[in-house]
């Protein structure tokens, strides 16, 4: 069949003029002032929202540095507590055990503060500020109960300590009467 005939087929049923192959100037848009400032508002937004993230990042990074410090405080107050004698009245070593039906052995005098520091109930009440960045606050109190022996044979010491940065820990530990 030559391609001039009617039944053959034609790829183009009519001539492509040249204009319609190439945009004209006339149709070239660009963008208008108005959409240029919103384009920058949106984007303002979006890079200030990004700053704000990543400064509070920033920020909290130091918060388990701040912790530490406070635990750091806590546990030393908590150690220098724990190595001291139960009561006043225990004797030296702690044998034999203040308040038991051993012979010889004293009654205990109880929670009771004084100056000397040498037994846990003298740490009752006391605000500590001695250490760097750092206050602690001590509450001891009587707490055989929680642990399923008589009352007055255990002791519960909480320890609070606040570092200068707003870090808060609180460290508890009983110490019985052996």
């Amino acid at each position: 069949m030559p391609i001039d005939s009617p039944n053959s087929m034609r790829l183009f049923s009519t001539p492509i003029p040249a204009t319609r192959l190439f945009c004209s100037a006339s149709k070239i848009r660009g963008f208008t002032l108005i959409e240029l400032l919103a384009f920058l508002v949106v984007i303002s937004i979006a890079l200030v929202s990004l700053i704000n993230v990543f400064n509070q990042a920033s920020i909290n990074n130091v918060d388990p540095i701040i912790q530490v410090r406070a635990l750091e405080c806590a546990q030393a107050k908590l150690d220098e507590i724990l190595g001291r004698r139960f009561d006043e009245a225990s004797p030296s070593g702690g044998i034999p055990a203040c308040g038991s039906a051993d012979v010889g052995a004293p009654a205990c005098v109880g929670i009771t503060a004084d100056s000397d520091f040498d037994d846990v109930g003298d740490y009752n009440g006391q605000t500590d500020t001695s250490f760097a960045n750092c206050s602690v606050a001590v509450v001891v109190a009587v707490a055989g109960g929680d642990l399923g022996i008589p009352a007055g044979q255990a002791r519960r010491i909480t320890v609070t300590a606040t570092s200068d940065g707003g870090g808060q820990v609180v460290l508890s530990a009983y110490r019985a009467n052996f």
